[in-house]
Parts: C-alpha cells; sequence; structure tokens
C-alpha cells in the first residue's frame, strides 16, 4: 500500500474522531496528516513527510491553542453568542415603561428588558445583546 493512502486514511480517521467528539484540536492534526499525504504525493522521504505532517500539525495546534483563548475571553458569558444563543435575536418593543425598562414577549414568555447604555429609547425592532439573569439588554436595529 503506498504511504500516501495510509496517510490519508490516518486523516479520515482522525476527521471521523474530530466529527463524534467536536474536539477541534483534532481536526488541526488531520490537517497535519493531509498536509503528510501531500508530501508523500509529491515524492518526498517517509522521515520528510513526518515532519511535514508534525509541523503543519503541530504548528496549527499551537496557534488555535495561543489565538483560541484571547478571542474567547473578550466577550462575558451574558454577551458571547458562543455561550447564549439569545445573542443577536430580533425583538419587537412596543413601549417603554418610566422606569426604563420594558417587557417583551420573547421564546413565549414574558422578559424584562433595558436598552444598552447610551441607547434612545425608542420603539420597534431591536437586537438582544446580552443576557444578565433574566433581563435582556437590547440595542435599536438602524433601519
Amino acid at each position: 500500500m503506498a504511504d500516501s493512502t495510509l496517510w490519508w486514511l490516518a486523516t479520515g480517521i482522525l476527521v471521523a474522531a474530530e466529527l463524534i467528539t467536536g474536539t477541534f484540536y483534532l481536526l488541526m492534526l488531520a490537517g497535519g496528516l493531509a498536509a503528510g499525504a501531500l508530501a508523500a504525493h509529491a515524492g518526498l522521504t517517509t522521515i520528510s513527510q513526518v515532519v511535514v505532517a508534525a509541523a503543519i500539525g503541530g504548528g496549527a495546534v499551537l496557534a488555535w491553542h495561543f489565538w483560541r483563548p484571547r478571542s474567547a475571553a473578550s466577550q462575558t458569558a451574558g454577551s458571547n453568542p458562543d455561550v447564549n444563543l439569545d445573542i443577536g435575536e430580533t425583538v419587537q418593543v412596543e413601549s417603554w415603561l418610566p422606569d426604563g425598562g420594558t417587557q417583551i414577549k420573547y421564546r413565549g414568555a414574558q422578559w424584562q428588558a433595558v436598552p444598552r447604555d447610551g441607547s434612545t429609547r425608542s420603539t420597534g425592532a431591536h437586537r438582544i445583546v446580552e443576557v444578565r439573569g433574566n433581563q435582556l439588554v437590547l440595542e435599536k436595529i438602524a433601519t
């Protein structure tokens, strides 16, 4: 069996494992194995194939490891759409109460809502930008 075939089989196994577990790092390693397969197609020696696979896969894992925490930590859980799927959804505001809040119907329930700091209290379509407990923070959608 050709070296490239073994590399492609290993790549497929890692991609399948990533789909089952959801571990994005396995996908990075599968990219390294695919690079090893391409190196085999290019006619490089076995040692060179392993070095290429390790460099690409390991480099991708390191890059993802150092890049990901900074981007995820930049937002609190209440305003991070990766954590809270309500972020970015659209709601309709009919009126505002004198205390600055409002009651809106969202997902079949009544919710307390407040405008984002510095946002004007106008009616119409608003976007959810943060969830604080059972309170939604809204931002007016520009029309």
